[in-house]
Order: structure tokens, then C-alpha cells, then sequence
């Protein structure tokens, strides 16, 4: 288990997760620690709760409940005992920590005006954790190559919660930023790559220094919102590409318009389950429709199969489909 993650449980959970194989440690994916509920742990298509001699078991009524003390300690070491300096994250419902590690909460908010203000009372926690696996845009960015341009096509990667979008555009970052095509380029070297990393997870950043492997040419806007962090790139930090994830605003359109138009190549994320789901949304739809994006990559993951990818045209006509590797 990540010692960044440990670092932030009480001690009752970092005992209990302590006694679990490695090999279950290395493979978990989500910690949910519900108040007075079971405490769970999810991996791919799998899920078990945990008792008090930290084993797994299936039954929730011998799951191990976490207490009122235990998430009043989390809640304290996640904000580093300031909740105050924590209140824009928390009217979120997310805390990112290092190691690009994201802790969603769920509990009463507090409304201003019709609009949550805070989350209080704080009583469900889910703690996703972050990997880094270099290589595994290594499959996919050929297919990416604009042999015309000399760089990337603009490309949307689509896929649903926890399918890996953006621990792949992570590694597509890299291997841009390095000139690692993975084709005949023609001698194209590594490009400038600005990311806008508003949620802290594509280069977990620590004092505005990434974490993760971005290549060396690599400018990050760490805990920007999306739209602004992308004009800011533009106006005066000169990337070739953009990369940022979880676009679907108006304004995030309207910041990709302007990048399109000055010459900067665009590499985005969206939740959607395919092409057609996000065609259904109202802003990646007018994208879609404009021919904004020539290329896009769908990931998907079936129970008990591999994650795959597949890989559309402008028109969303498939080139390539095929499962995923690690590295």
C-alpha cells in the first residue's frame, strides 16, 4: 500500500490494511470507509470488506465499522488539521493528496443561495488510488500520429469511471513530451506538452512540482480550473499540445476552440460509456459535430476480460480495437 495513503488513515484502518497479503495490497483500487458501515476495498471487477483482524471477507456483518473517531481522524489528517484551508475541495467533494491520490467525500452539505457551500459532517470516504504505468500509451499513440502535422491528432479519450483514461493519457503525455512516437516519424522529437491538471491527478504535483513522469518538456498548471488553466497555457507558456482531463463545460469548449485555432494540439478525456454516449452531451456533442477531435480513444473493461481499446476517426469509424497491455 502507498505510504502516502497510509500516512493519512487512523490507526485502527493502517493496522487493519497492514495485515492484508501484498498481493492484495498491490492490486486494490478504492478504500470506501463509511461511518458505522463496512469497510470495503474494490479492485477491478471485484469487491470485499474487511474485518477487525484484517481479513476479507463477504458478509458485511463481520466487516470491521468504522467509528465516528476513526472518520473525524481522517477527515483531520486529509486536511492536515485545517479545515478551513481545505474549503474550496471540500465544497468540491474531493481531496486531492500526494501521490496524485483522490479522496472523494459524501456527507450534509451546507447550501448558500441554492449552491453547495461546504460538506460537513463528513461520514463516507472514498480513497482512489492513483498508478503510474509507464508504457502503456506506447499501443495507442501511433495510432495517434499526425503525419501531417508532425504531432499528435486531436484526440478525446472516452471511457467510463476507473477504466484508466487517465493513467493513459499520463503515459501519452510522456511519450509526446520524449518524442517516443512509436512509429516513423521522420526524425519528430519531443514536443512541449502543457497539462492542466485540475484535480491534481494526471502529475501529482507537490508544491507545484509533478510526481509523476511527464517527460521533460512538460509544463503543468496544478489545481487550475480546467478552461482558465488552458487559456493561461496559451497566453504564456507556448505548449505544441494541451493535454487535460475531464472536459464537458462550456467554458472548457470555449478554451479548446482557441487552442484548436492557434495551432495547438488537443488531448482530452470525458466520462462516457462510447462514442455515441457522449454525443448525447450537450457540449462534447457540438465538439463532436464541429469535427473539433479526429481522433478517438474508447476504453472499456468487462467483467473478468481485460481492458481494451478502440480506436475512431473523426467520423467515429473504428481503425483499431485491441487489449490492453501493461507496459
Amino acid at each position: 500500500m502507498h505510504d502516502t495513503i497510509m500516512h493519512i488513515l487512523p490507526q485502527t484502518l493502517r493496522i487493519l490494511l497492514s495485515s492484508l497479503p501484498p498481493d492484495v495490497q498491490a492490486s486494490v483500487e478504492e478504500i470506501r470507509v463509511r461511518e458505522s458501515r463496512p469497510f470495503e476495498l474494490i479492485w477491478g471487477d471485484g469487491y470485499a470488506f474487511v474485518d477487525e483482524r484484517g481479513q476479507l471477507v463477504t458478509g458485511e456483518d463481520r466487516a470491521y465499522k468504522p467509528t465516528r473517531q476513526d472518520c473525524l481522524t481522517l477527515l483531520e489528517m486529509l486536511t492536515n488539521h485545517s479545515m478551513y484551508t481545505h474549503e474550496e475541495e471540500l465544497r468540491r467533494g474531493y481531496i486531492t493528496i500526494a501521490g496524485g491520490h483522490r479522496v472523494g467525500l459524501a456527507g450534509r452539505t451546507v447550501l448558500d443561495q441554492g449552491d453547495v457551500k461546504q460538506i460537513r459532517d463528513v461520514s463516507s470516504f472514498n480513497i482512489r488510488i492513483a498508478r503510474e504505468i509507464q508504457g502503456l500509451g506506447r499501443q495507442v499513440l501511433p495510432h495517434l500520429f499526425d503525419p501531417i502535422r508532425r504531432s499528435v491528432h486531436h484526440t478525446l479519450v472516452i471511457s467510463p469511471p476507473q477504466q484508466g483514461k487517465t493513467t493513459l493519457v499520463r503515459d501519452v503525455a510522456r511519450l509526446i513530451s520524449r518524442g517516443e512516437w512509436g512509429v516513423n516519424s521522420l526524425g519528430t522529437t519531443g514536443k512541449k506538452v502543457g497539462v492542466v491538471d485540475e484535480r491534481s491527478e494526471l502529475a501529482a504535483c507537490v508544491r507545484g512540482v509533478p510526481r509523476f513522469d511527464l517527460g521533460p518538456r512538460t509544463d503543468v498548471m496544478d489545481g487550475c480550473p480546467k478552461a482558465e488553466g488552458m487559456m493561461m497555457m496559451i497566453r504564456s507558456l507556448s505548449p505544441d499540445v494541451l493535454v487535460v482531463d475531464e472536459i464537458g463545460r462550456p467554458e472548457d469548449a470555449g478554451a479548446i476552440h482557441e487552442a484548436v485555432h492557434t495551432g495547438i494540439r488537443v488531448v482530452a478525456t470525458a466520462h462516457g460509456a462510447d462514442y455515441e454516449d457522449v454525443r448525447m452531451r450537450p457540449v462534447l456533442k457540438q465538439l463532436l459535430e464541429e469535427g473539433v477531435f479526429t481522433r478517438y480513444v474508447i476504453l472499456h473493461r468487462r467483467k473478468g476480460e481485460p481492458a481494451a481499446y478502440r480506436i475512431l476517426d473523426r467520423s467515429g469509424k473504428p481503425l483499431e480495437h485491441y487489449p490492453a497491455r501493461k507496459g
